[in-house]
């Protein structure tokens, strides 16, 4: 447990200190570029760590998985209270709050929504490794979609020094380079209007070693009368310890946020705009972009911590965005349309809860009582309108934007067949708090299919379930999609008994709907009025076409595009769930749908509900939609990932060719100094065990990361078999689908 030694401060600080004071950021780097031994001289800083222990013990990652595996899987949240050193009679101190976030690919969800939490962003590049693609990922989440101002950090610097033994000048040039770079990455994303940038020369860049910890800006060299070749001479003589006295790496860290990063208020003027879609001139937003604790409440839940040590009891994190959230309040959540009450309130310290009755606009919390998805928005219980249409057009945030997608399977079945709802139970709340996986159950085989980003992911999250209920864990398996590429005939079938008939056809989605459907700006919550309204606005959509959406799940949209029905309102949730269950499972490998659009344009509805029941109108759905899609020229998508290696001058030959045996393509080849950096696309399928070879051909020298692209269509020389390959391990038929399946449910007019 962690003892927060300035409770007090702190408490006082978060409800009452002043705005100006207040900062909210996160700390985001590609792996091992050394964000959580940097985190520990700020908790030393706030008295939550003895001094030898910073740069060692690595306090936030305080859970065993991430202190056996030495990375970090999970976001950890620390508040702090800083007094400038520049300004002596200043009586209160700055309240910082501070997310050390994960590195690696696999937990980038974490990353993303801390981020929506954050005002700012410190990027930690390493000085050794420069600019990776997580690097870059981050940059473009934290600046590009979140509005997060950034500020840089350049670490492992003693190994420029120590390790390259590069002179004071290639030493320089190197830190330059990896400021131009970022410096070019914050500019192509930054909001329109803004200046943002790093500059040495303005102390928005710190330069340093966290394992040693030191550090600087040019500010603080010119304090205290020190040139950068002091620090050349003191590891020359081996003096790290004169470094970390007199430069000590808290200080250059906590300035650049004072300075640079913004406080809640003046954020929330660009922020809320970006993040928020509801009505700017209302009383709610005028309050939210005020950053008002006296407007309506309305905040949003962006992480749920599951501790181990308290039987994975879940802890809601998140802030508040305007009004002040009460320890008696009852909480409204919009999405899920439902009543929650708080038991506990407060903020986070690592693991622990400070208890904060009231905790006012601009600052994170933390909370149990309940559980919730993360992204969730809340409001007061008190403020929902009592008429259900006016209830349902209360805004939410825009959905959190993350840089992947779950492609990588593996089934799970408890070990005990009884287990089974429990597992479901277990499952249900682990992807609550991770968003970026997914899950769901086969009927047949009664067990779970778990997707995530990548193996790791998937292996992190079956051990904590695990933990819970013991379970057999099948073998990593990709997850591919099923489109269509044309627009197909209508087709009309009937149900099983013959007294019920629909009329449908489909086509592939166009690009920016399906978009805008991928990125969350359209959902099946929303109201419809809303929804066609961005759908005519943004992708040319018909208004009244896009008001007659029925459901939209997973990239997929049904459309109602007949008129005058009777009755139709008596099965529309059968025909919703019918479509889902279609889609989950589509008919080429049982893969998932993507892009499709389903129109009916008829619909017969038997006046008796007997003969409406889910069996017999989710039959005639499933076969209207199967034989439309097989006359739609439907083919299997395969997850692309981008992959970047940075790796020593010499050995780039052996990248790029085992990067092209992977049905690899190389894209770049960019020489950096004594680096050569190949950046190249391949199909994630190929991913497995490509770390080992590129190990072995660079010598193990060789720096990489890879980020998720889209997905792309399977080359046709080997479609046929892998659909074939899967159809097989999934127990069915060795053959492409026909319409034979389906035809005795089609409708045939007389």
């Amino acid at each position: 447990m962690v003892k927060v030694k300035n409770a007090d401060e702190i408490s006082r600080l978060v409800t009452k200190g002043s705005y100006e004071k207040k900062r909210i950021f996160s700390i985001v780097a590609h792996i091992d570029h050394g964000k959580t031994t940097a985190s520990d001289y700020l908790l030393r800083r706030a008295g939550l760590m003895r001094e030898e222990d910073a740069g060692q013990l690595q306090m936030t990652d305080s859970d065993e998985e991430e202190q056996e595996r030495g990375i970090t899987i999970f976001t950890s949240v620390v508040l702090l209270s800083f007094t400038d050193p520049r300004k002596p009679d200043d009586k209160e101190p700055y309240i910082l709050q501070i997310n050390d976030t994960p590195g690696h690919i696999s937990f980038t969800g974490e990353v993303s929504r801390a981020l929506r939490g954050s005002d700012g962003a410190i990027i930690l590049v390493d000085a050794l490794e420069g600019v990776m693609t997580q690097t870059e990922t981050n940059i473009r989440l934290a600046v590009g979609e979140e509005y997060c101002k950034p500020v840089l950090f350049i670490n492992k610097v003693d190994r420029l020094i120590s390790e390259l033994k590069l002179t004071p000048q290639k030493t320089y040039a190197r830190i330059d380079e990896i400021t131009k770079q970022v410096n070019d990455l914050i500019k192509k994303v930054r909001p329109k209007g803004s200046n943002w940038s790093i500059d040495f020369a303005q102390n928005s860049v710190a330069i340093g070693s966290a394992k040693h910890g030191w550090g600087f800006t040019y500010e603080i060299l010119k304090e205290k009368g020190i040139t950068p070749i002091t620090v050349f001479e003191k590891y020359n003589e081996g003096d790290i310890l004169w470094l970390r006295e007199n430069l000590p790496l808290d200080e250059p860290i906590l300035r650049m946020v004072v300075d640079h990063l913004p406080d809640p208020i003046k954020a929330a003027k660009y922020r809320i705009p970006k993040i928020w879609g509801g009505d700017l001139n209302s009383e709610l937003g005028q309050a939210l972009v005020k950053c008002d604790p006296n407007g309506p409440l309305y905040g949003m839940i962006t992480k749920i911590f599951l501790d181990p040590k308290q039987g994975y009891r879940p802890t809601l994190i998140g802030r508040v965005f305007s009004g002040t959230l009460d320890l008696s309040e009852v909480l409204y959540l919009v999405n899920q349309r439902v009543k929650k009450r708080i038991k506990r309130l407060g903020v986070m310290e690592i693991t622990d809860i400070l208890d904060i009755p009231q905790i006012p606009a601009g600052n994170l919390f933390a909370l149990y009582g309940f559980i919730c998805p993360s992204g969730e928005t809340f409001i007061a219980a008190n403020a929902v309108p009592k008429d259900k249409e006016e209830a349902s057009l209360i805004p939410s945030f825009e959905k959190i934007q993350y840089a992947c997608e779950a492609v990588v399977s593996r089934s799970i079945k408890p070990k005990d067949p009884q287990d089974l709802a429990k597992l479901g139970e277990v499952v249900s709340k682990w992807l609550q708090a991770d968003p970026t996986a997914e899950f769901r159950l086969n009927k047949e085989s009664k067990e779970y299919i778990l997707s995530g980003i990548d193996p790791l992911q998937i292996e992190i999250l079956t051990k904590r379930i695990n933990n819970q209920v013991p379970i057999d864990v099948g073998e990593p398996i990709i997850v591919y999609r099923e489109k269509v590429t044309k627009k197909s005939r209508e087709f009309y079938t009937k149900s099983s008994n013959a007294h019920n008939r629909i009329l449908l056809y489909v086509e592939p989605l166009d690009p920016v709907a399906e978009k805008l459907i991928e990125t969350g700006k359209i959902t099946d919550l929303m109201n419809e009025k809303e929804r066609a309204q961005i759908l005519n606005k943004e992708a040319g959509w018909d208004m009244k076409e896009a008001r007659r959406i029925v459901d939209v799940y997973k990239g997929n949209a049904l459309v109602n595009g007949a008129s005058g029905l009777q009755r139709f309102d008596r099965i529309k949730n059968d025909l919703v769930s019918a479509f889902r269950s279609w889609t989950e499972e589509c008919i080429l490998a049982r893969e998932p749908a993507m892009g499709i659009k389903a129109v009916f344009t008829d619909l017969t509805i038997h006046e008796d509900p007997r003969h409406t029941q889910f069996a017999q109108t989710a039959s005639m759905t499933y076969s209207a939609l199967s034989l439309a899609m097989l006359d739609a020229d439907p083919h299997l998508y395969e997850p692309i990932q981008i992959i970047d290696v940075k790796t020593p001058q010499g050995t780039e030959s052996g990248v790029i060719s085992t990067i092209n045996k992977h049905r690899g393509q190389v894209i770049d080849v960019i020489p950096e100094g004594e680096f050569v950096r190949v950046k190249g696309e391949l199909p994630a399928a190929e991913l497995i065990g490509i770390a080992d070879e590129i190990r072995g051909t660079t010598q193990g020298r060789a720096f990489f990361g890879y980020e998720f692209k889209g997905f792309e269509k399977v080359p046709a020389n080997i479609e046929k078999d892998l659909i074939f390959e899967i159809r097989k391990r999934k127990g069915m038929k060795e053959e492409l689908p026909n319409k034979s399946s389906w035809e005795r449910f089609i409708y045939k007019r007389t």
